[in-house]
């Protein structure tokens, strides 16, 4: 009698504690190398794993629909397994021609209509809820994410106060451990790095309808999601800015109850791994466009960052139909594709139709078209939002582009703002790039018009933009798609040295550098931001970077170290266009570069540092050499310098 009663207690133990456990589901990448283990009881988590090193541990999943939230015990109701193996071939591609989508995906589905999908990669893992609450609109109240690590990481991010700004912070580089709860949070991407070296970088892509996520520390280690309210009411605040006058209490309202939320991915690997990942792109959904043929990325001479500083010419220079022409002469002189006229063509910013009395743009649009020069404008968010005939009115005239800039939020209502707007200009075979912006999240490949954002701390910052920092850019924001950082000083000089002004601009870095970010940075409109007629006296410069393509058939990451050094070839039809860039380091930096990616012997021309570039920043060496597939190539590069060149 005792022996069966103990073993009926025994029997109900085990129940107890088998109830209690979690349901575990796992997911492996196609060559098996990472792991998502999924924990289904009290809380829905996952663990990620890359190899036998746990990278990412018990992050937290919860959504809040309307009053309904999700996380709390949820009731587990399938699973449902299947396999991604597709070849994507963007219309502007930043790196490869062709990209592979392979994955593993695993669908879990409850009883209350969501479901999350699960997807491991060859480099990194994704995942996304979704909705079924049926034809009626809902509100997403919250969705939590979490981001947690097993010991102490480097963190790599970008620290903000405000949801209200334009996504050019410094990056900030800290220990997970010395964050604490409360500390300012961070937008995306984010680049962490563990103890082991192993990388991951954090992003979102297929934000449709949907605010942009931040994150906050959570002073255990890791970081919790934060969300911009969705506006309810808002007003305009001068001639480009707006003021949230009331929010509601959700971060996306009136959303289709039926619909995924955005991919949350971490690319995870080495360094070059993270450079070359196509994670955003794969993501995105595909191109929306039935006809793309006059979609065409290209290179600008852009106005702004050289304040229409020309000199040597018989006319007055300044924001008139004569400076303009010069420039469009000099784009034509070159190849490049398009000129802007950037703030200060209208009388008024809020007026897009009344230009100041020194410009036509009919007149420059038609010049343009003789010289083979395509016309792009700016204009402020605010001024399209108030006057969305401006797009008729320019795409008529022949204008090729819009420069959309100073949005300056993430919010449901401004992500809806973007889409509208390329829709709007896709109608008009109008191309667009956003400044004032936040990161590549999907839609550039949906409406594939949309050739750039800014988003990044570029050189328009003159000074504020330090080779240090912006050697983080190929490993953290260039690695989310498209930037128009805007390259092209060519009045070089080391930081210390960078005392350069309105009228006379100055870029941080080597003049190799300045050149050689035009291949290692990605942006389908690629701006040359230096004065004409810089461009006109450093002419074999000039050459080189207006040869250097905007779209590339291959990418090879030949030698990377985030935070110190970027080596990257790149192919477009039969030509290899190589770059390298370091940042500020005590000692130069030499590498030996195998060139088996050729298939035959070629002719290389390269520009590298000078024997003094390190102090004089102009200094630079231009050479030439037979090179073969068996090639080992000598790069020497000083602090905050760059080298360049091209096999044909």
């Amino acid at each position: 009698m005792k022996q069966k009663l103990l073993s009926l207690m025994l029997l109900a133990v085990f129940s107890l504690l088998a109830a209690a456990a979690p349901r575990m589901e796992t997911i492996t990448s196609p060559n098996g190398n990472i792991r998502i283990e999924v924990a289904v009881g009290d809380q829905l988590q996952y663990s990620v794993y890359y190899g036998d090193e746990l990278v990412l541990k018990d992050n937290v999943l919860t959504l809040q629909v309307g009053n309904e939230r999700f996380g709390d015990k949820p009731q587990f109701k399938g699973v449902k397994r299947s396999r991604i193996d597709e070849v994507i071939r963007p219309v502007v591609p930043m790196k490869y021609a062709t990209v592979p989508n392979k994955a593993n995906q695993m669908s879990l589905t409850f009883k209350n209509g969501i479901g999350v999908d699960f997807r491991a990669y060859d480099n990194g893992i994704a995942y996304r809820f979704n909705i079924n609450k049926g034809k009626k609109k809902v509100d997403v109240t919250d969705e939590g994410v979490e981001l947690n690590f097993p010991a102490p990481f480097m963190a790599h991010i970008s620290k903000t106060d405000t949801y209200a700004m334009s996504c050019e912070k410094p990056y900030t580089h800290i220990s997970t451990s010395e964050l604490q709860e409360g500390d300012q949070m961070t937008y995306l991407p984010i680049l962490f790095e563990s103890p082991r070296g192993t990388k991951v970088l954090f992003s979102e892509s297929d934000v449709r309808d949907y605010p942009h996520i931040f994150l906050t520390p959570n002073g255990k280690n890791g970081f919790s999601s934060v969300f911009p309210k969705a506006p309810e009411t808002w007003e305009p605040s001068g001639d480009r800015g707006w003021k949230i006058t009331k929010e509601r209490d959700c971060i996306a309202a009136s959303v289709d109850g039926r619909r995924s939320l955005p991919w949350r991915f971490a690319v995870i690997g080495d360094d070059a791994t993270i450079a070359g990942n196509q994670m955003e792109v794969v993501l995105a959904g595909p191109c929306e466009l039935a006809d793309v043929s006059w979609i065409k990325p290209g290179q600008v001479n852009w106005d702004w960052w050289n304040h229409w500083t020309v000199w040597g010419v018989d006319f007055e220079t300044g924001i008139n139909n004569d400076t303009y022409k010069y420039i469009i002469d000099v784009a034509s002189k070159f190849g490049v594709e398009y000129i802007l006229l950037d703030e200060g063509w209208n009388k008024s910013v809020k007026d897009p139709f009344t230009t100041r009395d020194e410009i036509n743009v009919q007149e420059l649009v038609d010049y343009g078209r003789q010289k083979g020069v395509g016309v792009w404008l700016w204009l402020s968010w605010l001024t399209v939002e108030n006057h969305m005939d401006l797009i008729p009115y320019y795409a008529q005239m022949g204008v090729k582009g819009l420069k959309i800039d100073f949005m300056d939020h993430s919010n449901q209502w401004m992500v809806n703002y973007y889409e509208r707007i390329v829709r709007e200009c896709a109608k008009y075979k109008l191309m667009v790039d956003y400044h004032g912006a936040f990161k590549p999240s999907g839609l550039e490949q949906r409406l594939p018009n949309l050739l750039s954002y800014e988003g990044v701390l570029g050189l328009e910052q003159c000074a504020g933009c330090e080779p240090k920092n912006s050697i983080w850019l190929p490993f953290m924001r260039n690695a989310v798609g498209a930037m128009d950082f805007t390259p092209g000083a060519m009045q070089n000089a080391q930081p210390e040295d960078n005392w350069g002004t309105g009228s006379l601009p100055m870029g941080g870095g080597t003049r190799t550098y300045q050149m050689a970010l035009y291949v290692c940075f990605e942006s389908g409109l690629q701006m040359l931001a230096d004065s004409p007629t810089r461009y006109l006296r450093e002419a074999e410069c000039t050459e080189f970077i207006a040869s250097v393509p905007t779209t590339w058939d291959d990418t090879r990451i030949l030698a990377a170290k985030a935070g110190d050094y970027y080596v990257v070839a790149k192919r477009k039809g039969d030509q290899w266009f190589i770059g390298a860039i370091t940042g500020e380091r005590k000692q130069p930096l030499d590498l030996t570069i195998s060139l088996d990616f050729l298939t035959k012997p070629g002719q290389l021309t390269y520009f590298q540092d000078g024997r003094n570039a390190h102090r004089i920043g102009v200094d630079y060496k231009k050479g030439e050499q037979a090179v073969t597939p068996q090639t080992q190539l000598q790069l020497h590069l000083v602090r905050n310098g760059g080298w360049c060149g091209v096999v044909k």
